[in-house]
């Protein structure tokens, strides 16, 4: 299965950002902001903050499987 990478700007703690990912990554990414009630933006940014090495699209990838091995995110 193919999915074409999608990019969005986002605010981060003050700064613009462009954040590239597969529309599975931005979908689940979306339904763990909505469950906590938080906006998009809140959400990566606690990712950023607490990433302690690599980029930030990888750190969102890797929070996001985090969160569907744990049972946080339904699949479609």
């Amino acid at each position: 299965m193919s999915s074409a990478i999608l990019k969005r700007s986002l605010a981060i703690a003050g700064h613009h950002t462009s954040i590239s990912l597969e529309a599975p990554f931005w979908d689940g990414l979306r339904q763990l902001a909505r469950g906590r009630g938080i906006s998009l933006a809140a959400l990566v940014a606690e990712i950023d903050a607490g990433r302690q090495h690599g980029n930030l699209s990888s750190a969102i990838r890797l929070h996001v499987l985090d969160a569907a091995k744990a049972g946080r995110l339904t699949v479609d």
